[in-house]
């Protein structure tokens, strides 16, 4: 009988949250209102997430699930004591910008700000666990958005500079492992939770977006360029919303649009990985009369720093088509992709690939031949607590093994460098594309719905103790 292979020894178990959707606190600690405080559930919120709508302040006809979302702000030493229980190695989080500097453009970070993260990141390390942080996750302060228009500024690269100088050298013995920016392709796709842009009628959107993006891709090669200096253990990685786009068919105009789909999310990486802007691109800002502003010593900057690992998201595959006919789009997701006859999907209706996983770590190894960190992943459902609070989330289970399994294949099969992997909402958190509290993601049950009712208590859900044998057996026991 042929032994079942595990993962590499040290390998980085652990789930993963982001502040705009589970810290809440919005105004506490001195904290500045961020983007994803002004974006509301309902039917605004994409209109407002797209930089269509322009909501630059609350206002009472809305309900904002950021403001309180699951109260990490002050259930996170529970909930950090529960990622232990699991048995986590590491926990990714993220920073809201607005509490460190308020405003984005103080001359002094916010104190309260800052002991709040030591707080969590000695709390991490009180149970041996790495931190994995996201410097700007769907964040921005609302302050720069209004008076310079967040990343369509070049002096946004300034402001993030300031953020990361205070961060690293605060943080220079709590944290090794630095995301810049999280799915920074998501610009493209949602440009104000992506960048804070909101668009002004008959201005070129795209030419607008590719600026904001050559400005982020400067600030995370300064971020990197700060963490080597201040502490040269730093890990620093990019980070995309990733996934494999399938042809349609075998026709070759098909198989051309996979390509170019997969080209618009790899652009970014290809510059944080690689250190110049591909041809490619090049090409498409010829076609679309795009012309990058760029300044002295830019291009060197994005050559000399270019990051240490490639981390992503995978939720699912994509499928694309020349045809104009074939329009037949699943709903619920951000990129535009067609159903796959061959694949089931979730409520939501995004569909389950786990071989798409594995196919993604290879495309990526192969293209980067770098590191690769999965840093979201998960089944995102509505589950049913029965009448002892407990939730028999078998669905969840039977996803994250079976794309536990492609990634164990993708190691041992095919040689693909990972360094750890990171499911997406530990505990249950407010999604980001819907605002929703049903979409539930976690092995933490967190009693509040989507009008913000409840009592926020926490409860173990099945996939608990499934998801702390996996870790402790290092990915050899998956049943």
């Amino acid at each position: 009988m042929e032994k079942i292979k595990g993962f590499p020894e040290g390998f980085l178990w652990g789930g993963a949250t982001a502040a705009n959707q589970c810290e809440g606190g919005y105004l506490e600690g001195n904290k500045g209102l961020s983007t994803v405080d002004v974006i509301p559930a309902g039917k605004d919120r994409l209109p407002v997430m797209k930089g269509k709508m322009k909501m630059l302040n609350c206002d009472k006809e809305h309900y904002y699930p950021s403001h309180e979302a699951i109260d990490f702000y002050h259930y996170f030493e529970e909930d950090i004591a529960l990622f232990a229980e699991m048995g986590f190695k590491t926990f990714r989080l993220s920073l809201s910008w607005a509490r460190i500097f308020p405003n984005g453009d103080d001359e002094t970070p916010n104190e309260e700000g800052l002991k709040f993260y030591d707080r969590v990141f000695d709390e991490c390390h009180r149970y041996g666990i790495e931190p994995l942080v996201t410097i700007t996750h769907f964040d921005v302060p609302m302050h720069l958005v209004k008076t310079i228009g967040s990343w369509r500024s070049r002096k946004m690269v300034d402001y993030y500079e300031r953020l990361c100088e205070v961060i690293f050298e605060r943080y220079k013995d709590k944290v090794k492992y630095w995301l810049t920016f999280n799915e920074i392709n998501m610009l493209l796709h949602l440009p104000f939770i992506g960048a804070g842009l909101v668009f002004e009628e008959g201005e070129n959107e795209e030419a607008v977006k590719y600026q904001a993006a050559h400005h982020q891709l400067l600030a995370s090669a300064k971020a990197t360029e700060i963490a080597r200096r201040i502490n040269p253990e730093f890990k620093i990685g990019c980070m995309l919303a990733g996934a494999s786009t399938y042809p349609n068919t075998c026709a070759p105009e098909d198989v051309w649009k996979a390509m170019t789909r997969d080209r618009d999310n790899y652009f970014f990486i290809d510059v944080q990985s690689r250190g110049e802007y591909p041809n490619y691109a090049k090409k498409m800002f010829e076609r679309l009369n795009i012309n990058i502003r760029m300044e002295q010593g830019d291009e060197e900057l994005l050559r000399n720093n270019t990051v240490d690992f490639v981390s992503f998201s995978y939720y699912a595959s994509r499928l694309a088509s020349a045809d104009p006919k074939v329009n037949s789009q699943t709903s619920g997701n951000v990129f535009p992709t067609l159903r796959n006859p061959y694949l089931k999907a979730s409520e939501w209706g995004w569909q389950i690939d786990p071989l798409g996983l594995r196919i993604t770590l290879n495309a990526l190894y192969d293209r980067y031949q770098k590191p690769l960190f999965i840093v979201e992943n998960g089944l995102g459902a509505v589950d049913t607590p029965d009448e002892k609070d407990y939730v028999e989330d078998d669905y969840r289970i039977d996803y994250l093994r079976a794309h536990v399994e492609a990634i164990r294949d993708a190691i041992n099969e095919d040689g693909v460098e990972l360094m750890g992997y990171t499911t997406w909402g530990c505990v249950d958190l407010v999604s980001a594309s819907t605002g929703e509290m049903k979409k539930r993601y976690g092995f933490i049950y967190v009693d509040k719905d989507n009008e913000g009712n409840g009592t926020l208590k926490r409860t173990l859900k099945k996939s608990f103790y499934w998801y702390k044998k996996v870790i402790e057996t290092n990915g050899k026991d998956l049943e």
